[in-house]
């Protein structure tokens, strides 16, 4: 998710005591998502952006008012500022990648979707995962649209290219660029790349396996117009690509607001003008003014419907998340820390949390313990922790990350049959948590005995893999 400014700060010198039972209306935020799209009866209404948005408001804004009028109204103000920055960098990207369009149309082989996902996963640290989901997304729908198994597809975009590829640098994702801020050389985060390429790797293998097998099962007529449509690359609408490193850019170097300043009454003029942001949008506009209409409009089939979605829903989740994010900031110091628990806690909760608090709430907490090898006054190894949670966790679920809900709604858009929240889920707990687990296993864990286990999950991992591409493909039939 976007990084929040001040967000440190205003987690730990506003702090407001809540109950566990205050988080309820964030976990009936996530019910509606989860369950009334399975709903017959709510099913139609819920697809309505104007439902999300008033769900959204009806449980958001009571907290709201309840954080304002019990004296805090800075945590509400921070969590304004933070849905801002969140939706105007995401609608940013949105709007400039939605000028670009790859023209032509290669074979959507599984080792043609695979590479795809692989560039992908690189870019994803140099561009950050929203970046590159938002400017890969569309690419990988139309080199798709002939088949007609594509769910797994989006759904390892999300796993590789919204998340876990963004590992390498501070610009790759919201809680690195935190650390960054905080201390943590730009350079540190490359040395995660054990980490990063194991789970990349295992995750395209993978992904090639089940591609593989969904391929053969295919009908006949759907290959044959899939070959048939065949033509060269190209690109269409490249102006486009301007302004999206434009936007990227004012991410990394363009200072936003100082919320710090401006919870706390020292803010001056030029702390309240949001520099960043005003790139962003002048950026979004500009593509909207001179890209190429053809591209955004014909080519890609351009709607606001996606970013709408997006906004409706995420304005009731970071709202509701207030209590939530207050209540872990009281427990986190009862928690027991050691490298693998505070990856699990980090992980879990930036799964349903915004990540880059979760982060920040655990970097604060570790930088009051001794150890060897500090980084940015952190111990190197707990630092590394809650790093690959922090990332890693985010595609957990489609809150977990801003790019992931925001992949899902243009794959809905393109009328691919995306699961819902909980079956999403369960996409992730069978392919991407085994993943996770061997890497913790593997590499974060001291006993041989438990490094053999992680050996052992790894070699059932690929022996899966390999299983599905052996597996007997079904007989290919015209289609009816």
């Amino acid at each position: 998710m976007v990084l929040p400014t001040g967000v440190t700060a205003r987690r730990k010198d506003a702090a407001m005591h809540v109950e566990w039972w205050s988080i309820l209306p964030f976990a009936a935020l996530l019910l509606c998502i989860a369950i009334l799209p399975l709903i017959p009866a709510t099913e139609k209404t819920w697809d309505r952006n104007l439902v999300k948005l008033i769900v959204a408001l009806v449980l958001g804004v009571p907290i709201a008012l309840w954080f304002i009028l019990a004296g805090h109204p800075g945590i509400v103000t921070g969590a304004l500022i933070e849905y801002s920055q969140f939706i105007i960098l995401l609608g940013s990207l949105f709007v400039a990648s939605g000028g670009i369009f790859l023209s032509g149309d290669i074979k959507a082989t599984p080792r043609n979707n695979t590479i795809f996902l692989a560039i992908g996963g690189v870019l994803a640290s140099f561009i950050g995962t929203t970046g590159a989901a938002m400017l890969l997304i569309r690419p990988i729908l139309n080199t798709n649209q002939e088949r007609k198994h594509r769910v797994h597809t989006v759904v390892f975009t999300i796993f590789i290219v919204a998340n876990c590829g963004g590992l390498l640098t501070p610009l790759g994702d919201p809680p690195l660029f935190l650390g960054m801020l905080r201390g943590v050389p730009f350079e540190w985060t490359l040395g995660l790349w054990p980490y990063w390429l194991f789970v990349n790797v295992m995750l395209l293998l993978t992904f090639y396996a089940l591609d593989k097998r969904s391929y053969a099962t295919e009908t006949a007529e759907t290959i044959e117009k899939d070959n048939a449509t065949q033509t060269k690359l190209g690109l269409r609408g490249g102006s486009g690509l301007l302004f999206l490193a434009v936007i990227i850019v004012a991410v990394a170097f363009v200072p936003s607001v100082d919320a710090h300043a401006i919870e706390h009454g020292t803010a001056e003029f030029a702390d309240c003008i949001p520099w960043r942001e005003i790139v962003m949008i002048a950026a979004a506009v500009g593509s909207l003014l001179i890209g190429n209409r053809a591209a955004r409009y014909v080519d890609n089939k351009f709607t606001w419907a996606p970013i709408l979605e997006v906004a409706a829903l995420f304005i009731g989740i970071f709202l509701t998340m207030m209590p939530a994010l207050e209540y872990l900031g009281e427990i986190a110091p009862k928690l027991p820390l050691t490298n693998i628990t505070l990856f699990i806690f980090s992980g879990g909760l930036s799964s349903v949390l915004d990540n880059t608090p979760t982060y920040a709430t655990f970097f604060e907490m570790i930088s009051h313990i001794d150890g060897e090898n500090l980084v940015a006054g952190v111990p190197e190894i707990l630092l590394i922790a809650i790093s690959l949670g922090s990332v890693l966790g985010g595609a957990l679920t489609y809150i977990g990350n801003g790019p992931n809900f925001m992949t899902k709604s243009v794959a809905d858009s393109a009328g691919v049959p995306m699961p819902s929240f909980g079956g999403y889920i369960r996409w992730s707990l069978t392919y991407l948590a085994p993943v996770l687990a061997a890497m913790v296993l593997l590499f974060l864990t001291d006993d041989l005995w438990w490094k053999a286990l992680g050996a052992v999950l790894t070699l059932l991992l690929v022996a899966r893999a390999v299983w599905m591409i052996a597996k007997p493909a079904k007989e290919r039939t015209p289609q009816a």
